[in-house]
């Protein structure tokens, strides 16, 4: 009562927010427009209420209802996206929406809720389930919208394992899945590979009487195009025609990549003039999509003669359209037309090559033999800030490995690897195959080691190069050996035989039912593990398999199962590796339990070994957020003098130490980026850990220094530092510095998040700086940011309103 009552006498005036809270009412500066005046008073009061109150919904609970009848969907969302107020408090306001049909907005409001999800990482359904259970608590029930944030938050960090659980749950709370969240989960899994679930789920959701929308379809239809499932794709276009549902320019885009992947191009064609007299005007993703299929079908020359037909119907040829024309060129072997053209495209329009571009063109380049020029796209495409993938990396590893220039092949993989760039199977099956060539055989099976320890499954290409070799060398037994486990690991039946029983599957079809019966009964996820262990069967137990299962019982929260297997592990005489390490120790640290997680990294240096840097970072991650900025720091200066072979008494790190131990971080930091620098090992890492680790202890200062440090020494300090930075500079209003930051960001041309941008700009108009705002909007937009869909519609209200 106490609390309803306080809320109710602050609410004609605008709330006193705790000191240090970020200032959203814009009464330091100009008076925001008339119409936005109530809401921003009202917006006030619920930052202050979240500010000031526990995270708790019987708390919160009298002062949102009182708030309620003055707020609107956007001042929720506008709350929700505040990073300053807490994610706890956040999540409870985001479920007392959702219940209110005046306040609901899923769109916008899962937006908001998304990221504060993927933020929590691991803890996202601890979060979440915390919120639920709080809301239970104060007489409220379970809304299915968190549910949906959650599946959403899974699917969208390729959790999918995660979002089918999330989804698995619902029943257990009472919540039935909406059509949006049916959509989700069938995303989740057409993008996993797993097409028989999402078929037997489909059929779950029409059978509980959830009408699947257009939404539905092109999901379905599209993990059946990507798979070659064109016959599938078909039948449900014709199911979804059939319920009344009229299919949108991009259902049809999707039916016609199907077919044209499915080499049926006459029928492509009917569909696409089926379009035009159905009064579904075909857009330029469906054009393209017909260029490629034309250009995969060796049919270079009937995809130009379209694009000159459309172009006299005013049709202007984009990127896409571009690299869809280039690659079939390179493909039919006509490499100089396919130059002629980019040359044409660069020259006659102000189009700017992307990454799938730039890939295409180095791949022609690596076809062609001009191996010098593919590297020169590739320093083309950085300077230009373009981060290369690992499908461009792996073009350029087989254009060396083609021509036998391993040692280049060998630097490029250290290049991937440095830059965090994933190595993939086609990285690993290019290099074993190079090796092979030149009959270095062990070194292909030591590469093929490292792929199966990095959970990086072996193809059927993998084994045959590796047998191939093997018996090239007469090393017979471990060829025959390789083949059993290659019959294991690419036989879903065999597998099936062995788990299940001998009668329960013995083709695709009685795959299809035993999953549309799991699916029925409730066991979504258990028909997802079993698919999942179809396609990853077949590893020898070894260090790999154990690792699996700790892994598994780690996602499933049981810490203790997974410690037990990592000493049954060694007691079997295996050794554990980094693998091992690093996942029960990212995953103690997440659990908060370091005591135990340092235990492990003891256990690792008294063993011999020395810890990966990403141990070391994940341990210096959790320390810093714990507020023990100091073991962090000291954790690193001990783990240097083994990194350089070096005496721990040596006079550099003496010195480091030092200084770090009289209070001058930054100065101790000078030190240890100059011994970066004389052994050739600069990384931004873990200097940019410290920095958001200042920042998190309100050290915002110290935090700057190290900031102008890495500038001075040519670090790149990562999006995410300049992203927190800026946001504690824009919390303490020290806004000339958050502009400089912002700046770096521009130089670097990283495109900083919305809530960054949009949180400086509208701190620089609250404190009377809109000249400053402006011209640093402008500076954002000059480097491409697309600043109308980019500034929210406070911001610009107080950027550009007179």
């Amino acid at each position: 009562m106490r609390c309803a009552a306080a809320a109710r006498s602050l609410l004609p005036l605008p709330l006193p927010l705790p000191a240090g809270a970020p200032i959203h009412s814009a009464a330091a500066a100009a008076a925001p427009p008339p119409h936005l005046a109530a809401e921003l008073d009202a917006a006030d009061a619920l930052h202050a209420v979240l500010s000031a109150l526990p995270p708790s919904l019987p708390a919160l609970l009298p002062c949102l209802s009182l708030l309620s009848p003055r707020l609107t969907p956007h001042s929720v969302a506008d709350a929700l996206h505040c990073a300053s107020l807490p994610a706890a408090s956040r999540l409870r306001l985001f479920l007392f929406s959702a219940l209110s049909p005046r306040l609901r907005s899923p769109l916008l409001h899962s937006r908001a809720v998304v990221p504060l999800l993927l933020a929590a990482d691991a803890d996202a359904d601890a979060a979440m389930y915390a919120a639920i259970d709080d809301a239970r608590a104060a007489g409220l029930r379970a809304p299915s919208a968190a549910f949906e944030a959650l599946v959403f938050a899974h699917a969208s960090a390729g959790r999918h394992e995660e979002a089918v659980q999330a989804f698995s749950r619902m029943a257990e709370f009472g919540c039935r899945p909406t059509a949006f969240v049916y959509n989700a989960v069938l995303k989740a899994l057409a993008d996993s590979g797993a097409i028989p679930l999402a078929l037997a789920l489909y059929s779950r959701m029409v059978i509980a009487g959830c009408p699947p929308n257009r939404a539905t379809y092109n999901v379905l239809m599209d993990g059946l195009y990507k798979r070659g499932m064109a016959g599938d794709a078909l039948k449900l276009f014709d199911e979804m025609i059939e319920r009344g549902i009229k299919p949108n320019v991009k259902t049809h885009t999707v039916l016609l990549s199907s077919l044209c992947n499915a080499g049926r191009l006459s029928d492509a064609e009917k569909l696409l003039q089926s379009m035009k007299e159905k009064g579904c005007p075909p857009d330029e993703v469906t054009y393209n999509a017909l260029l490629s299929g034309l250009c995969k079908a060796a049919r270079v020359d009937e995809a130009f003669e379209r694009v000159e037909l459309l172009r006299g119907r005013g049709f202007a040829l984009g990127l896409k359209g571009y690299s869809c024309l280039i690659d079939g060129l390179f493909q039919a072997g006509r490499y100089e037309e396919g130059f002629e053209c980019y040359t044409e495209m660069l020259e006659r329009t102000d189009i700017s090559p992307d990454i799938v571009l730039y890939t295409i063109m180095i791949r022609g380049c690596a076809e062609a033999g001009r191996t010098e020029d593919a590297f020169s796209f590739l320093d083309e495409m950085k300077e230009k800030g373009l981060v290369p993938d690992t499908f461009c990396y792996n073009t350029l590893l087989k254009a060396l490995c083609d021509v036998g220039n391993l040692d280049g092949a060998r630097s490029l993989r250290s290049e991937m690897l440095q830059n965090n760039v994933v190595l993939d199977s086609t990285t690993h099956n290019i290099m074993i195959c190079g090796l092979c060539k030149k009959g270095l055989l062990d070194e292909a099976l030591q590469v093929f080691e490292e792929m199966e320890k990095t959970g990086c499954h072996p193809t059927v290409m993998t084994y045959n190069t590796l047998i191939n070799g093997l018996y090239r060398v007469r090393r017979l037994e471990e060829a025959r050996m390789l083949f059993h486990k290659m019959e294991m690991g690419n036989n879903p039946s065999l597998f099936l035989r062995l788990t299940l029983g001998a009668n329960q599957v013995r083709d695709s079809e009685s795959l299809q039912k035993l999953v549309d019966k799991l699916c029925q009964s409730g066991q979504v996820l258990k028909a997802y593990k079993l698919l999942q262990g179809i396609i990853y069967s077949g590893v020898v137990p070894d260090v790999v398999t154990y690792n699996t299962l700790i892994k598994g019982l780690c996602k499933m929260k049981n810490l203790d199962g997974a410690l037990r297997l990592f000493k049954e592990l060694q007691l079997k005489g295996l050794s554990p590796d980094e693998i091992t390490y690093g996942t029960l120790i990212d995953r103690l640290l997440r659990a908060h339990r370091l005591n135990d997680a340092m235990e492990l990294f003891h256990n690792i240096l008294q063993s011999g070994g020395t810890p990966s840097l990403s141990i070391y970072n994940s341990i210096m991650r959790s320390l810093c957020r714990m507020r023990k900025l100091s073991q962090a720091v000291n954790l690193w200066l001990d783990h240097l003098p083994r990194k350089y072979n070096l005496s721990a008494d040596d006079e550099v790190f003496a010195n480091a130490r030092k200084k770090f131990e009289d209070g001058s971080l930054d100065e101790a930091i000078r030190e240890l980026v100059k011994i970066d620098q004389e052994y050739g090992s600069v990384n931004s890492n873990p200097y940019t850990i410290w920095l958001i680790g200042l920042c998190q202890a309100r050290r915002i200062d110290e935090a700057l220094r190290i900031f102008h440090i890495l500038v001075e020494f040519g670090i790149d300090v990562t999006p995410a530092c300049c992203a927190i930075l800026t946001k504690f500079l824009c919390w303490e209003r020290n806004l000339s510095e958050a502009i400089d930051v912002m700046l770096y960001t521009l130089s670097k041309r990283f495109i900083m998040s919305r809530q960054v941008g949009n949180r400086i700009l509208r701190s620089l108009c609250i404190h009377q700086r809109r000249k400053d705002a402006q011209a640093l909007a402008w500076r954002m937009h000059l480097v491409g940011y697309d600043m109308d869909a980019y500034l929210r519609e406070p911001t610009k209200d107080l950027l550009y309103s007179q």
